[in-house]
């Protein structure tokens, strides 16, 4: 972001490009949020947000250009980097690693999903063996120098890369965290005979002790590096030759957003560029109503279910992150929020096995072709199918009226490809989709939830993306969650994280400390080149900056650490007693168990640098409709069957009234099932709160 205050102009705008849709939501100063649904190009997703945008400007009754023009600031959450790696759509790209270590990447770390099934094989290394190459020249684990660097050597891989025809060079050496020297020779070496061809160096990225990896994120960000910079490139001139002046913001992996060009040069940070929004808004939406409860953001969208956590009030980092499924698809190795996918959505498609055994997902139909109910040609049924047969969606009313849904298309297509195989009826087939994306869903919150130590029972839920009151409902009971959260703004959940998030930067070191045999200067050493690091963030910034400080901790010869903050801004024996103390807590609260009377090893330092872009609360969202009569609808209900249920425009509910189930509550964007033993209320912030099984206090039905 450019020095100096922001100009004050009228609008700030935050989009979320996902499978099926893409989110828009705008800001008018002090006064007004809107959102905004326009479907997914994926052949061209910046044309998605440019349809977002038109949507916008007709809202504000003025041409997208003047919009544009009117807009100070613009965020812009992105799948395309974690797209490019699952579809191998990434830069031809090769390995430089230290002779006698060429199998970093096929040796990985972790085991299997199934530690008895021997038959399903590892997946390929990201970079393959052919373009994996070995440089002559050893550091140690103390940074000195045993074998000395073979300049000859890396001259001819440097003309064997030029032979091949790369795009991009991941380099990653032995124990350059503790001397980057050759590392960085290779690098110059690259640059001068290589020119045009992208370079990651492993101990800039990532400098971490894990030798996997910090090889694994370097060749993944050099992989991105060419990609995302088109993308990122074309999408700013898009908006430049709209009229847009301001500076363009990426959201990252890991909670906050940077600057595009920050981002094209380290895109490994975007990887999770949507879904790590999610609960930076979940968080936002429940402070009134969390009062120190753990809440689990839900964000459900066309093609996939992500999940989310904030604990206390702050959200969890994992560097566990998975690129598909665990141990069968890619670790990223770099920090990120902590966020749990499944191929459930609105666009996951059921079907049966040959045993006769229904499935939903991980399949899904996206933008292209969408759901048969959309009136596109193909053959598969949906979630979104389903839910129009059941009742739970109005084929007039979706999207606010703008695209009409065809029943009968959704009634054959269920009946072909999933009744008729089950011996059932087309409503019966309909409930059994519905149950097995809610047991599929219930599976993720699950995983991540308890491996966090965190009860779900005792949690909020947060039903966020356009599809979650489908059968958020249905999740909440199951986990036994009495509280179900459908923020105003919930059907662009990540998106709305956008405009609440702040501009961040992370500075990381690795190095070595024990608590029993502590050195302050080697710590004092360590921060200080770090504070060196986030100067020049500090001085680019347009307001102070915060920095918080971060240790990774374990115990001796423990095999993982824990990040933990630390209490002050330098490393003295107090302060080591207190992280020590703190790490104990914290490895508790993770694996019930712990050790106080061990000493601790810290083998990481971090420093996190940010600023605030808000200076008000968000305006109150409203939710918008057409204001229509209350009506009645038939709606299968699982476990109940066909039922008679209200039918409520939510922009219809009075404040503080609770009403009870079965019923739908509807509006442009979503429409949320409530059963028939719950209970509902909208509140003045414009969250619709679901007491599920109901409550004991005086309701009142319309």
């Amino acid at each position: 972001m450019n020095q100096g205050e922001l100009s004050r102009k009228r609008f700030v705008i935050s989009t979320d490009t996902g499978g099926t849709f893409t989110d828009l939501v705008i800001e008018e100063q002090a006064s007004d949020v809107r959102m905004f649904k326009a479907p997914t190009v994926p052949s061209d997703p910046a044309a998605g947000v440019l349809a977002a945008i038109e949507l916008a400007a007709r809202s504000y009754e003025c041409s997208s250009a003047q919009l544009l023009q009117e807009t100070e600031l613009f965020v812009h959450g992105t799948t395309h980097a974690i797209n490019a790696i699952i579809t191998r759509r990434t830069a031809l790209t090769a390995m430089l690693t230290s002779a006698g270590h060429p199998d970093v990447l096929t040796l990985r770390e972790g085991g299997r999903a199934d530690p008895f099934d021997h038959n399903t094989p590892f997946p390929a290394p990201y970079v393959p063996r052919h373009l994996t190459f070995e440089i002559p020249g050893r550091i140690d684990w103390r940074g000195s120098e045993i074998a000395p660097f073979d300049e000859a050597r890396v001259h001819e891989v440097i003309a064997d890369l030029r032979a091949a025809g790369v795009e991009a060079v991941a380099v990653c050496l032995l124990w350059s965290v503790a001397n980057p020297a050759h590392e960085l020779r290779v690098g110059a070496m690259l640059k001068e005979m290589l020119p045009g061809v992208a370079v990651t160096l492993s101990h800039e990225l990532n400098p971490t002790i894990r030798e996997f990896r910090r090889a694994t994120s370097a060749c993944i960000d050099a992989s991105l590096k060419p990609v995302m910079s088109r993308y990122l490139g074309g999408m700013e001139e898009r908006l430049r030759g709209g009229g847009y002046t301001g500076p363009l913001m990426v959201v990252t992996s890991q909670g906050a957003m940077c600057s595009a060009e920050e981002v094209a040069q380290a895109p490994i940070r975007a990887i999770n560029s949507g879904p790590a929004m999610a609960p930076v808004a979940g968080r936002y939406f429940t402070q009134g109503l969390s009062a120190g409860r753990d809440v689990i953001v839900a964000d459900t969208g066309g093609t996939t279910y992500d999940v989310s956590l904030v604990r206390k009030g702050e959200v969890p980092f994992t560097r566990e992150a998975w690129i598909g499924k665990p141990f069968s698809g890619f670790m990223s190795g770099f920090p990120s929020v902590d966020v749990k996918s499944v191929g459930a959505g609105g666009g996951s498609v059921a079907w049966v096995d040959e045993g006769g055994l229904l499935h939903v997902g991980p399949m899904s139909v996206g933008a292209d072709p969408g759901p048969v109910c959309y009136g596109h040609q193909q053959h598969s049924a949906t979630v979104t199918d389903a839910a129009l047969v059941l009742g739970y969606i109005d084929a007039k009313y979706f999207l606010g009226g703008t695209i009409a849904l065809d029943e009968a298309r959704a009634r054959e297509v269920i009946e072909a490809r999933v009744a008729r195989l089950l011996g059932c009826n087309v409503v019966e087939a309909a409930l059994a989709i519905m149950d097995v994306a809610t047991e599929n869903m219930v599976q993720a919150i699950a995983d991540i939830s308890v491996d966090q130590g965190i009860d779900p029972a005792a949690a909020i839920l947060i039903g966020g993306g356009g599809a979650a009151g489908l059968n958020s409902i249905y999740i909440a009971k199951r986990l036994g969650c009495r509280t179900l959260v459908v923020p105003a703004l919930g059907a662009a959940l990540s998106a709305s994280g956008g405009l609440l998030s702040e501009v961040a930067s992370e500075y990381r070191a690795a190095c070595y400390l024990r608590s029993d045999a502590f050195s302050e200067a080697a710590s004092t050493s360590v921060f200080e080149r770090l504070r060196k690091q986030a100067s020049a963030f500090s001085k680019s910034a347009p307001k102070p900056i915060k920095l918080q400080f971060y240790a990774e901790v374990r115990y001796p010869s423990q095999a993982w650490e824990l990040e933990v903050p630390v209490s002050s801004q330098t490393l003295d024996g107090e302060a080591v007693a207190r992280l020590a103390d703190d790490f104990h807590a914290a490895h508790m609260r993770v694996y019930a168990v712990n050790d106080p009377g061990s000493p601790v090893e810290i083998v990481g330092l971090s420093i996190r640098a940010s600023y605030e872009t808000r200076t008000a609360p968000l305006p109150q969202a409203r939710w918008l409709g057409q204001g229509a009569p209350l009506e009645w609808r038939d709606i299968g209900l699982i476990g109940v069957g066909r039922v008679r249920a209200r039918v409520h425009r939510i922009e219809q509910l009075s404040v503080g009234v609770c009403c009870s189930g079965p019923a739908i509550v509807e509006s442009p964007f979503t429409s949320i099932v409530v059963d028939d033993v719950s209970e509902f209320e909208l509140r003045e912030d414009g969250n619709l709160v679901i007491h599920v099984d109901g409550k004991t206090a005086t309701t009142g039905n319309l």
